[in-house]
């Protein structure tokens, strides 16, 4: 019989006015768009580093929206629409072998299947983290 899969890690909550961002620490691949955007809400340097409330919920989902692994998610809790996937659906292969996706994605995990809207995919297989990139495999060799 097949042993179960772990249980997926959980994503880290930040409640702010009017929107809750979740972040996934095995998912970054640091590509700091969060904290180019908005330093006042995104510092790694304090903590917690995600503080959603020092923004407008406007401004804070426009900078999730930028993460291109995914790792950051918002929801909103002010009656503002949750984040809209890109249509048509984006793919786009890196140098380094990552797909990265954006769009109205089902991904198949070991955990089971998950909504996303914007994912960052192993090329090598190596991963630690399937399916997601996580740097970990041969493929960062060369990124």
């Amino acid at each position: 019989m097949p042993s179960q899969p772990p249980p997926r890690p959980a994503a880290k909550s930040y409640d702010g006015e009017g929107i809750v961002v979740g972040f996934d620490p095995h998912r970054c691949l640091h590509a700091a768009e969060c904290v180019r955007g908005l330093p006042s809400v995104f510092d790694v340097g304090r903590r917690p580093w995600v503080q959603p409330g020092n923004a407008p919920a406007d401004e804070v989902a426009d900078v999730v929206h930028r993460c291109p692994s995914g790792a950051l998610q918002y929801h909103r809790t002010d009656g503002m629409p949750d984040e809209v996937p890109d249509v048509p659906t984006h793919v786009s292969l890196h140098a380094d072998g990552v797909l990265h996706l954006r769009g109205d994605l089902e991904v198949a995990t070991p955990y089971g299947p998950r909504h996303e809207t914007r994912v960052m995919l192993c090329g090598c297989g190596a991963t630690g983290n399937t399916p997601y990139c996580d740097h970990s495999g041969h493929c960062a060799e060369h990124g």
